[in-house]
């Protein structure tokens, strides 16, 4: 028979033991909606690798849709859901020049996704 600490594991006050010792752990360990969310939401709008691709270009200077969308090999409407999806994670900022739409990064939102990054 195998043994743990010099008793066999089929003991009753093993069994007992082990099984408070792993909900204990699983209730530490519980996901946290509150905090895992974060990470989720930064990580699902950096998944696309067009996505990643806007961050780096706005990283090196603001753009409007147009100007992004002739550095793409997309559509219009599609490169618009992309920021969307960024915008709403936090990474970049939008706003209005005129009839266009322009984007920023949000320095606010990369500091997140390097704290987030760096505590996993």
């Amino acid at each position: 028979r195998c043994t743990y600490s010099g008793r066999p594991f089929g003991e009753e006050s093993f069994v007992k033991e082990t099984e408070e010792r792993i909900t204990t752990e699983r209730a530490e360990t519980k996901p946290d909606p509150e905090t895992d969310g974060a990470p989720a939401t930064l990580a699902k709008a950096l998944a696309h690798p067009i996505r990643v691709q806007i961050v780096r270009i706005l990283a090196r200077t603001d753009g409007c849709v147009g100007e992004l969308v002739e550095q793409l090999p997309l559509a219009q409407s599609t490169v618009s859901q992309h920021l969307k999806v960024l915008k709403e994670a936090g990474l970049i900022r939008g706003s209005v020049d005129g009839p266009r739409m322009c984007y920023c990064i949000d320095p606010r939102g990369l500091r997140r996704l390097r704290m987030l990054v760096a505590e996993l």
